[in-house]
């Protein structure tokens, strides 16, 4: 199984205990998080980090904000849940589950308008702690979907890392190999590195490793050569959010994979769970993409790469247009174009189903 990426340990008075992906491969490193600031600096330095990852992160990060809090009425009590709901927004701008995750408990405390204080901590730990076991739900059933797609013998190519490390334990774009491989398939994968943080290499790469996923790390540059060689059946990511029209963020470099795949003839899935569907929005061209420091580019991991002066541009995403994609791999069932029709029918479906209303 994979390894747990992020979890809460002990009763109101734990932690959020994660691993530290900074450190990874070469060191394994689970830190305990017990307050806020310490949750918002690691989603911002990308110790957790991947869409779900980061929801039950800042979920996490909202019960460490208040459970100390001694309010002498509601109001208090719900000015700091605020207070930590737009704290933890600006950690990182891209990842709509971050947004649905804050605003999901901000509305929970909405819900229990007769709750004291205490009851109102519990409550919230609760649902922080359920937001994990639904994303293994997810993640499950995109890899019940998603294996459906893969045949034995298959070499897919994935880019940065949307595995367990991204979510609670399962993965987005991974659950269906590692489904696959449950089963008995023979299914290979090559690992983009990803530059400039090489999440690909660093963490994708370990966490197949770590199952036993037969895994071959390549650098970006590389991706155009093993398709036009005919070694890949098809190219599977995930997604930080998409647009109602199926345009899609994720890390910078997926548009380069999918405009290659679309040249070489191969299947270009995205593993998105509802939670990273943002129906509010129209068009990629709407989605806000995080720019990160020039050092991650220049002097990535202690040593300078880039002359001194230079300029610098570090996008963390890019936008790939739904014209791009052949599927999405979603936990309600597999959604092809048009991609606005088929995302909207997913949505009213999915409401009625839950009863409740989905974004």
């Amino acid at each position: 199984m994979p390894v747990k990426t992020i979890e809460w340990k002990g009763g109101l008075d734990g932690a959020a205990r994660l691993i530290d992906q900074t450190l990874l491969p070469t060191e394994v490193t689970y830190l305990d998080v017990r307050d806020v600031e310490t949750m918002w600096e690691a989603i911002q330095m990308l110790r957790v980090r991947g869409a779900p990852a980061i929801g039950i992160a800042a979920a996490m990060g909202i019960v460490l904000a208040v459970r100390d809090c001694v309010p002498t009425c509601r109001d208090e009590f719900v000015g700091a849940v605020d207070r930590a709901v737009e704290y933890l927004n600006t950690s990182r701008p891209t990842a709509v589950n971050l947004f649905w995750a804050t605003k999901r408990m901000q509305s929970l405390v909405n819900t229990y308008p007769n709750s004291n204080s205490d009851q109102l901590k519990l409550l919230l730990l609760r649902e922080a702690s359920a937001m994990v076991d639904e994303d293994n739900a997810v993640c499950q059933a995109i890899g019940r979907f998603g294996n459906e797609l893969i045949h034995d013998g298959d070499t897919w190519l994935t880019h940065c890392n949307a595995g367990g490390l991204a979510t609670a334990q399962w993965g987005t774009a991974t659950a269906p190999i590692y489904t696959a491989f449950a089963q008995g398939k023979r299914v290979a994968v090559y690992a983009d590195e990803t530059r400039p943080l090489l999440q690909g290499a660093r963490l994708t790469a370990w966490e197949l490793q770590q199952v036993g996923v037969p895994v071959t790390v390549i650098t970006d540059s590389m991706a155009a050569t093993v398709m036009a060689q005919g070694r890949i059946q098809g190219v599977i990511v995930g997604t930080d959010r998409v647009a109602a029209n199926g345009d899609f963020a994720n890390k910078i470099g997926t548009l380069g994979v999918a405009i290659l795949a679309r040249e070489f003839g191969v299947p270009f899935y995205v593993a998105a769970p509802l939670s990273s569907i943002d129906m509010q929005l129209a068009s990629g061209d709407l989605i806000p993409i995080e720019e990160r420091k020039p050092d991650e580019v220049s002097n990535g991991f202690g040593r300078r790469t880039a002359p001194e002066g230079v300029k610098i541009y570090n996008p963390a995403f890019d936008v790939t247009p739904h014209r791009y994609v052949t599927a999405f791999i979603t936990e309600k069932g597999i959604v092809r174009a048009p991609f606005g029709e088929e995302l909207r029918k997913l949505f009213h479906h999915a409401s009625i189903s839950s009863g409740t209303e989905l974004r």
